[in-house]
């Protein structure tokens, strides 16, 4: 079997090399704009060769011959990704569109690709350490023959509507909630070290909600947000996008979209054993810079 890449980033680097543990046999190869102002011998090129991954200089290339083709990319290029690759989708070739958009943007790739050939995949975990066996949602006209392929490759797949957009709404919510949390985790513990509260904001909290174990969310959501911050700045607009469309505040998910970009610029060690106090210190002064 044959799989491509459009984009190969986080996501895809982690699904190539989970799915190559299940399956040493399967034929990798790939395309990412990075090659068009990298070149061939760029750090991207680089990493696909080291992982064993034929070198496709053009989205056209890189899906020739392959069974299944994964989109990959940066929310801001999922809707060019898709425009490039339609035109080169040959018979019986699936599209499975992983970005974080928001569901009209993937009615819209679907549109362009063909229903028939584009599925909605929508990953709802984060893809270190199981790879490709994340949990995912899938939407479209999913096959039963496809359905029970993706089973015996180790995805953990489940089928959230008939159309283009039902899995990824659910993501673009539940982002809403779990990105929105990390930015008030962040910024109610930036704001209580510049007060000189820390300690009793620490204790209050803690006392009103014990089960959540506090000091240690906060430690998990800072080092979260400074390694991840820009992209996940790049899918809360998403969020923004799909509240608006429903008529609800996307503002909401854009402010948090902020927090998240100014966490994601800076450069804070965050050490296992890094006391929670002396990253929160660090990271105030960066931010205030």
């Amino acid at each position: 079997m044959r799989i491509a890449f459009i984009g190969f980033g986080e996501a895809a680097r982690a699904f190539r090399q989970s799915l190559a543990e299940i399956d040493p046999g399967l034929v990798f190869s790939a395309y990412d704009i990075l090659l068009d102002s990298e070149g061939p011998r760029g750090e991207c090129a680089e990493a696909m060769r080291q992982d064993g991954v034929r070198i496709g200089l053009n989205p056209a290339a890189a899906i020739e011959s392959a069974d299944w083709v994964f989109s990959a990319v940066t929310a801001d290029q999922s809707f060019h990704a898709a425009r490039a690759i339609a035109p080169c989708l040959a018979d019986g070739q699936f599209l499975f569109d992983i970005n974080s958009v928001s569901p009209q943007r993937k009615r819209d790739s679907a549109a362009l690709v063909g229903v028939g050939r584009y599925v909605d995949m929508a990953v709802m975990a984060p893809v270190h350490p199981k790879g490709h066996r994340a949990p995912v949602l899938l939407a479209g006209p999913v096959a039963p023959a496809t359905s029970a392929q993706l089973a015996e490759l180790g995805f953990d797949a489940e089928i959230a509507g008939p159309n283009a957009g039902d899995a990824t709404a659910i993501k673009m919510v539940r982002s809403l909630f779990v990105k929105g949390l990390e930015a008030l985790t962040v910024e109610t513990w930036l704001a209580a070290q510049a007060s000189g509260c820390l300690d009793y904001i620490e204790r209050s909290l803690d006392r009103s909600y014990p089960g959540l174990d506090l000091p240690k969310l906060a430690s998990y959501q800072f080092e979260r947000t400074l390694k991840h911050g820009k992209r996940r700045a790049a899918e809360m607009r998403e969020s923004a996008r799909t509240l608006d469309e429903l008529g609800l505040i996307g503002a909401l998910a854009d402010r948090i979209a902020e927090m998240q970009d100014a966490m994601g610029r800076l450069d804070v060690d965050t050490a296992p054993d890094g006391a929670l106090r002396d990253i929160v210190a660090k990271v105030l002064a960066a931010r205030r810079g």
